[in-house]
């Protein structure tokens, strides 16, 4: 199966930006959805296409994905990108009985060359679920990305340490120091490269990353073995720590990038 046309719902985001306009430049059909989702013009809109991509938050995407249930056929795919895949692929099960890809791109709406791996997670549970995830990993190629094969519940631990330990220990080290004045004369310019890393993410996206912290089943055990290692700090074991963090930077090649 090639896909040829999609539906893309939530096509005014950012992302959902990305993928119609990556979808066109392909040579393929695109359909672009967004609010107000009324059932029938949507039931006109998706019509023949072969797949529809909902790129609609998590805390929607049960609510949109009940929505396509009574409308999409049953032979075409239905795929989200939201970042974090056990609680959205029960959901679209759930809805629709046909068959269902999740995916998540590692990336942002202005992705650099060479950023654009996508986790795709096929539905070993359907008949059609190996020819959908073919179909959605050659759709991603087509698009210019690199998709690769995993489990909702691979992606969910990764995504509690990689996203949500990032997020919520930014939010916690940075509480701890509000509301102190006297700190202020003394900041580092390595402190206000933190504080400017960490803006976006803490004023801008905050409720998204919320949203994902609490939708992912292993986030509390992300902060559990971090919470295990700042023990470790207040034992005075730092060394200890020093030399585990510098396995970042030993063999980096195998790590996908990680700084040298």
């Amino acid at each position: 199966m090639r896909i040829d046309n999609v539906a893309v719902v939530g096509a005014d985001g950012r992302m959902g930006q990305l993928f119609c306009a990556r979808a066109r430049a392909a040579g393929m059909g695109v359909v672009a959805l967004d609010r107000p989702l009324e059932p029938e013009a949507v039931r006109q809109a998706v019509h023949g296409v072969q797949m529809v991509l909902l790129c609609v938050p998590a805390a929607v995407l049960d609510r949109v994905a009940g929505l396509m249930s009574g409308i999409l056929s049953g032979n075409q795919i239905l795929a989200d990108i939201t970042s974090v895949k056990v609680l959205p692929m029960q959901q679209m099960r759930r809805q629709y009985s046909g068959p269902v890809v999740g995916t998540h791109p590692l990336f942002g709406p202005a992705p650099a060359q060479g950023e654009t791996r996508v986790a795709v997670v096929p539905d070993s549970g359907h008949a059609a679920g190996e020819a959908a995830c073919a179909a959605v990993e050659d759709f991603f190629v087509r698009l210019g990305c690199e998709p690769f094969r995993t489990t909702a519940q691979e992606h969910d631990r990764a995504a509690a340490c990689i996203q949500n330990l990032n997020f919520i220990t930014s939010v916690a080290y940075f509480a701890t120091l509000a509301h102190d004045d006297a700190i202020t004369p003394f900041l580092t310019p390595s402190f206000r490269r933190r504080l400017d890393a960490a803006r976006k993410m803490l004023t801008e996206d905050a409720e998204l990353f919320e949203g994902l912290f609490e939708a992912n089943p292993y986030s509390q055990d992300a902060v559990r073995a971090f919470r295990a290692i700042l023990n470790h700090a207040c034992a005075g074991d730092v060394n200890l720590l020093v030399d585990r963090a510098g396995w970042w930077w030993r063999s980096s090649d195998n790590r996908g990038g990680a700084p040298s």
